[in-house]
């Protein structure tokens, strides 16, 4: 059994933390103790710890007295006084150690021996002329002096480990180190760049498609590692990025830190924050934001220029609604700013927002651009077109007594005030400013007016009227003829695009309820595309497949849209054959949707998913759905939700469990994500109908859809979720390296699988 060492006789390098002040006060500090410490060798015998030369050469040295002891109890730790003066910082301080006198007596007190002789002879001709040199030995001594200790160690027990765990400790800690290191910023060492530099940079990469690395250039590169001071130009271009993505959030944030720093904004920079709040996807706080940077730029008395009045009016078109585009639209006019076919535009975007009247409004803002004397563009027609397709035209009388009548006497239909108000102005020959406004608060009026008004209309037209009814011929008809549902009846077409006389058999308009009957207002197809040619325009592919959405199913223009592609040399796309298979599809022809299939490949074109899903709405009985599912995965694409979705949606329209059955077992086999579309028809096609009552006989139905409801609660357990990702998600975090590609295939299969 190994005995303990008592804490007194331990050395300085085996004594613990906890035990140090306890052996510190057991030790003698009188010159006598000293003296004899340095005497004693280990255990008392052998060669001393230090002998009378290098105690001689401690204390008569220049150097610092407490840094020549740490050299010689541990040379290693002592290593950075550097050389023989030590730092100047502790030379400043004074507290440098000559040899004592009281030192050299005790000296000469020591007993005559042998050793001691030597090293006294040694000692005084050392003091007496002291001399650097020294024998290498002797150096060596000096330097390895307190060192032994470092040799053994006082730990008494030791783990054992293997390679394997050495191995995985390793990996973690570097691991855990190229996170830290990825954290920190990094010190740019390269050639310093101006701002001008990485405003160019940044808008080469909005240009690709890259915010996120052009904001982590900026924020990290430029404003971390190069502490530049940025431009004006650098955040306005940030914030025009971000406004083409909706990044509504940063954008501001960047708004405000250019505020900060004492940078003055330009009419580039409004533009942006007014077009990030049109693009925004939340849009009602975008409205809040809008309406707050507006209200700031009217107490600072801040002058816009016709390219940000473009911005606002684009967001109160997408955010608010058509009162707005024109309150925005008259300040337009006001502020003497020429008015444009693009701001028309952007009020024909405002009155699509409005699904009731919204096509009527867009007739009555297209005529008010023909009088101004402004040519259409094609994207002013593709606007009519989607206001044809989405938007209804309101109450018919109304819209008869302001669309069916010249465009002088629709100018009456406004108050005897404004009529009087615009009679003095053309005679006393003011200014086309007031005389614009006045225009833009008649296009008001004639925009709200109510029902009550329009049958009420100035006397003098209802005067008239009258005549005209008193002196018909009897058998002269002037039945109110719906123009838009039998306009072969007249022989003419009546197209309200043109600021010319109605034919005067038309006297009404009757039930305009569809697309179709809308489009015929219009001049049809061939009116239409007449009315372009007439200005100068062709229609690309945009236009056609428009107008494929509201021609009549089945009718003639249908079938006449690929002549017209041909005619007008445009090239088609995917998107407008699925369209032409979707609206066949809706009317139960599967059949000929699947004819348009040869056409598409005949003109170098691949299927995509949309091409299936709308493929999935003809398929009424489950052996065209299981078909369908057969075929795609032959083709190796495998069906979106929407493709389940849509059969679904035909399997509970004939109450048939078993096919139903059949399409989840698919959409399990594929491990295909569900969404709440799925998940509320299913629910809706697992209720008990209201009527149910299981003893009062037996019913087929119900025993099918027990049936359904256990393998429903099964298939509920083992079903993933859709995720659906944040709209900014993709510009908060910049890709790593290593995950660029399979990122780039999940946004090419997001891509297949929306629409």
């Amino acid at each position: 059994m190994a005995s303990v060492v008592p804490l007194k006789e331990k050395k300085l390098m085996d004594v613990k933390i906890g035990e140090l002040p306890s052996w510190i006060l057991m030790r003698d500090f009188t010159p006598g103790g000293i003296f004899g410490a340095f005497r004693r060798g280990q255990g008392g015998r052998g060669r001393p710890e230090m002998d009378l030369m290098g105690l001689a050469r401690l204390f008569s040295s220049p150097r610092l007295l407490g840094l020549s002891v740490l050299q010689h109890l541990c040379p290693r730790r002592a290593r950075w006084a550097g050389g023989r003066e030590g730092p100047s910082w502790l030379q400043a301080t004074g507290l440098t150690w000559s040899t004592p006198a009281a030192f050299s007596s005790s000296l000469s007190e020591l007993p005559p021996g042998p050793g001691n002789q030597k090293n006294t002879g040694g000692l005084s001709s050392d003091l007496s002329q002291p001399s650097p040199t020294a024998t290498p030995d002797e150096e060596e001594e000096e330097e390895s002096f307190g060192t032994l200790s470092n040799k053994y160690s006082s730990r008494r027990m030791f783990r054992k480990s293997t390679a394997q765990l050495y191995n995985l400790r390793i990996g973690g800690q570097s691991v855990e180190e190229d996170e830290e290191r990825e954290l920190e910023p990094k010190s740019w060492r390269g050639p310093g760049n101006s701002p001008y530099w990485y405003f160019l940079q940044c808008k080469r990469l909005i240009r690709e498609g890259k915010l996120a690395e052009a904001l982590d250039l900026f924020e990290r590169q430029m404003l971390k590692e190069e502490r530049l001071q940025p431009l004006e130009c650098n955040y306005t271009v940030l914030i025009g990025g971000c406004g083409r993505g909706g990044y509504l959030k940063k954008a501001f944030r960047l708004y405000n830190d250019m505020k900060k720093r004492d940078l003055e904004p330009s009419d580039a920079t409004y533009t942006a924050l007014f077009n990030v709040c049109a693009e925004s996807p939340w849009k009602d706080s975008a409205l809040q934001s809008a309406l707050k940077l507006r209200q700031q730029l009217r107490a600072r008395n801040v002058q816009l220029n016709l390219k940000t009045y473009h911005a606002l009016l684009k967001m109160a078109a997408l955010c608010a609604d058509l009162r707005m585009c024109l309150d925005v639209f008259k300040e337009i006019v006001l502020k003497g700013h020429t008015v444009t076919e693009e701001t028309f535009n952007f009020l024909l975007m405002g009155c699509i927002q409005d699904k009731k009247m919204g096509f009527r409004y867009a007739l009555q803002v297209w005529r008010q651009m023909l009088s101004l004397g402004l040519k259409p563009s094609r994207h002013g027609y593709n606007l009519l077109l989607g206001a044809a397709r989405d938007c209804g035209l309101g109450d018919p009388e109304v819209a008869t007594k302001l669309l069916l009548r010249p465009i002088e006497e629709t100018a009456l239909l406004q108050s005897p005030a404004g009529r009087r108000q615009a009679r003095k102005i053309a005679q006393a020959g003011v200014g086309g400013g007031m005389l614009a406004r006045l225009h833009v608060e008649a296009l008001e009026r004639q925009l709200f007016l109510e029902t009550s008004q329009a049958l009420e209309g100035p006397p003098d037209l209802q005067e008239a009227q009258s005549e005209v009814d008193t002196t018909e011929e009897p058998n002269h008809t002037v039945a109110l003829t719906p123009v838009a549902l039998q306009p072969s009846l007249t022989g003419l077409k009546a197209n309200l695009l043109s600021l010319g006389t109605v034919p005067p058999t038309v006297v009404s308009l009757g039930t305009v309820a569809t697309p179709a009957d809308r489009l015929a207002l219009m001049g049809g197809m061939e009116g239409f595309l007449g009315k372009m040619a007439e200005h100068g325009l062709q229609p690309d592919i945009k236009t056609l497949t428009l107008l494929a959405e509201v021609v009549a199913p089945g009718s003639p223009e249908e079938s006449s849209l690929l002549a017209t592609l041909d005619v007008h040399h445009v090239e088609a796309d995917v998107t407008f054959f699925n369209t032409l298979m979707r609206k066949k599809s809706k009317l139960g022809d599967l059949e000929g949707a699947k004819a348009l299939l040869p056409v598409l490949a005949k003109r170098g074109l691949v299927p995509n998913l949309q091409t299936f899903c709308n493929l999935a709405i003809g398929c009424r009985r489950p052996g065209d759905g299981l078909q369908l599912l057969a075929d795609m995965q032959k083709s190796q694409m495998t069906p979106n939700t929407h493709v389940y979705s849509t059969l679904i949606n035909a399997a509970l329209k004939r109450l048939d469990y078993a096919y139903l059955i059949d399409i989840l077992k698919d959409m399990r086999r594929n491990n295909v994500p569900v969404n709440e579309v799925v998940i509320r028809q299913l629910e809706f096609a697992a209720e008990y109908p209201p009527t149910f009552d299981r003893y009062k006989g037996k019913n087929t139905y119900l025993e099918k859809i027990d049936g359904f409801r256990a393998y429903y609660k099964q298939w509920l357990k083992v079903m993933p979720a859709e995720e659906i990702p944040h709209p900014w998600q993709k510009f908060r975090s910049k890709p790593k390296q290593g995950d660029q590609g399979s990122m780039m295939e999940a946004d090419v299969d997001r891509g297949l699988g929306g629409r």
